[in-house]
């Protein structure tokens, strides 16, 4: 599902869903601003902005600082994308989800989030992050952080990732990719980024070794 192109100062921004079973499974900037600066706030901000919106359900997610109009282009055509996705039939609809996410202070903002956890068994039990090592790439060191809530990855994201020239636009375009797949597929076997092999080889290093520490 892919919400209608939102226009920023910088460039558009337009986000295209994946959802199953009325939740979302995935979130991504299919368009983001480019060029100059623009780059290096897109590979910042974009990344967490599409966990955000996985773990929040809803747009009620937090701007990344430094780059507002992208958090704001980004909930905005996250919003167009929901509201597409209620009008094509979703009665499942994500109704109880909006209202905690906004509250607790930015940074460990994630925690009470999914209100409507459809259903599966009770309470949740204990999330715990883990950091991976650090996995040296002939670009530079790649880092993964992940967020395990009932043995599964809620949230995954590169706290270390090749920097500087060409190694800022493959960052932007790999990483996301990765910490989408790596949500997907619960373990380290996910796809390469095919033109950014050596950052997709890095992180999946640091992923597995992140997974060990987490026991899964």
């Amino acid at each position: 599902m892919t919400g209608d192109a939102a226009q920023t100062q910088y460039g558009v921004v337009q986000v295209r869903l994946t959802v199953s079973n009325g939740r979302i499974t995935k979130a991504e900037a299919v368009q983001a601003p480019k060029g100059g600066t623009s780059d290096q706030k897109t590979a910042l901000s974009v990344p967490k902005l599409n966990q955000e919106a996985v773990a929040a359900q809803s747009a009620q997610i937090d701007s990344v600082s430094g780059a507002t109009y992208t958090s704001t282009g980004y909930k905005k055509s996250l919003q167009s994308a929901l509201d597409k996705m209620k009008a094509s039939g979703g009665s499942k609809g994500s109704a109880g989800s909006s209202g905690s996410s906004s509250g607790s202070s930015g940074s460990s903002g994630s925690s009470g989030s999914s209100g409507s956890s459809s259903g599966s068994g009770g309470a949740a039990q204990a999330t715990k992050t883990v950091t991976g090592q650090v996995a040296q790439t002939q670009y530079g060191p790649v880092q993964v952080r992940i967020t395990v809530s009932n043995g599964k990855i809620t949230k995954a994201e590169a706290v270390q990732a090749p920097k500087g020239g060409l190694s800022d636009q493959k960052t932007a375009q790999a990483v996301p990719k990765l910490n989408q797949e790596a949500v997907a597929a619960g373990n380290a076997s996910i796809d390469s980024v095919s033109g950014a092999t050596y950052t997709s080889t890095g992180y999946k290093q640091s992923l597995q070794s992140a997974l060990d520490q987490a026991g899964g």
